[in-house]
């Protein structure tokens, strides 16, 4: 009797231990669900918890194929596991972005700790753009109403995933000769979304940006040192700034070709010492708009919006071009910038997460579809090959295939694909 009296005791002081714990869990649950439900972009900005992503989840060269939620889902898990915990992306007009936030909402409700968030993006035109009717830079495309609509209403739909909406991608700035626009134009658009936090009608806590070109923030040349900029750097929550010493090598390449002090060196210090010059070149763009903004008496934030390498070019970057274009470089740069960002207290939005083949579709080695740091079938590039050794992708796939290293994971290999860098002497110009 005294036996049976113990096991009875004992048994419910064992539902009483499990009842105990699993409602700690749950509370824990719920306390780290609250907590993440709260967090604003002033919290997740530059801070190295979240590391910040570019992405795009287009897989084929036909860009009418839409990703589907599956495929979204398995990108998420991807990044998540790499750190990432805020992604960028636009797309409004079409179902990638909101079914991009609906990949994640299932997400959190299948994991009530999965966490990402995103800064949406409203594509913003010129008058005109993307026809044969020349284009009218001092007024806006009748499309920009309706981008700023359906960001406003995804923004509502997600508030717990939606804490930054960017007015325009490299927008502003002049090169983008097919579409941009005067800085009044992103100026009205972003005072029209700052109004709507103040009347209630989008969260308060939710920032309000354009991500475009640092030369387009005051960095570069005084044209763009207008009225209407100094108001937009006065209107926005933060700058999101564009910086790419990849296509500078081409385009303003005085600090990626090797001086003469360098040419004794190794093929492999030439590469190194280019790649800690492109560094500084970034870190210099990044000074410039920081320097710029300063000078108006204004304290912004400013994180950069896009920066990136390419891992491979048949033409500018490539073997004919300025050879900048490959995975070693890639991961050099990768690792520059996001061990600078981390110490600085910035958010980079790295582009991007995976390789786009539509983005040059009639030019498969084009350098716009190699920008990822995993190939279309997803493999890891040189930049992520130690997380593929520490075990950061197991259990995770793309297209159904384990994430496996670019090259069969042979480093000799790969380096016969890195070329060194053009002499500053050099009378051969790059083509």
């Amino acid at each position: 009797m005294k036996k049976t009296i113990k096991i009875v005791v004992g048994f419910f002081i064992m539902i009483l231990v499990f009842s105990c714990s699993s409602k700690t869990k749950k509370e824990n649950n719920s306390s780290t669900v609250k907590e993440h439900s709260n967090l604003s972009a002033k919290d997740i900005l530059g801070n190295p918890k979240y590391l910040a992503m570019a992405y795009g989840g287009y897989r084929h060269v036909d860009h009418d194929i839409e990703p589907t939620i599956d495929e979204l889902k398995e990108d998420m898990k991807l990044l998540s596991s790499m750190g990432v915990g805020i992604i960028r992306t636009y797309k409004v007009h079409l179902p990638h972005a909101s079914n991009v936030l609906k990949a994640i909402s299932e997400l959190k409700k299948e994991d009530p700790n999965f966490e990402m968030y995103v800064m949406l993006g409203a594509w913003i035109d010129c008058k005109n753009a993307w026809t044969d009717i020349e284009s009218d830079h001092n007024v806006e495309s009748e499309a920009n109403k309706p981008q700023i609509e359906e960001a406003v209403r995804l923004a509502n739909e997600y508030p717990d995933i939606v804490k930054i909406i960017a007015v325009g991608n490299e927008a502003m700035v002049k090169w983008a000769a097919e579409y941009y626009v005067q800085p009044g134009v992103i100026l009205k658009w972003v005072t029209y979304l700052q109004n709507l936090k103040k009347t209630g009608k989008l969260d308060k806590d939710l920032w309000i940006t354009s991500s475009d070109n640092f030369a387009s923030w005051g960095g570069g040349e005084a044209e763009y040192r207008v009225e209407d900029l100094e108001k937009l750097i006065k209107a926005v929550d933060y700058i999101s700034m564009h910086t790419y010493p990849f296509l500078d090598s081409h385009y303003n390449p005085s600090f990626w070709k090797i001086p003469e002090e360098g040419q004794n060196y190794t093929d492999k210090e030439k590469i190194d010492a280019s790649m800690l010059r492109a560094k500084e070149f970034m870190i210099s763009q990044y000074q410039s708009v920081h320097d710029y903004v300063k000078s108006l008496g204004i304290d912004k934030p400013i994180h950069i919006g896009e920066t990136g390498w390419s891992s491979a070019s048949h033409n500018l970057f490539g073997p004919e071009g300025s050879k900048a274009a490959d995975e070693y470089k890639g991961a050099l740069y990768y690792n520059y910038i996001r061990d600078w960002s981390s110490k600085e207290g910035i958010s980079c939005f790295y582009f991007e997460a995976f390789d786009e083949p539509w983005k040059d579709a009639n030019n498969p080695l084009g350098e716009e579809n190699h920008f990822g740091l995993f190939t279309v079938d997803g493999q890891a590039k040189y930049a992520l090959w130690k997380m593929v050794d520490i075990g950061t992708f197991a259990g995770l796939t793309r297209g159904g295939r384990q994430i496996k290293k670019t090259y069969n994971g042979d480093k000799d290999l790969l380096m016969k694909d890195v070329l060194v860098p053009p002499m500053a002497n050099e009378t051969k110009a790059i083509k």
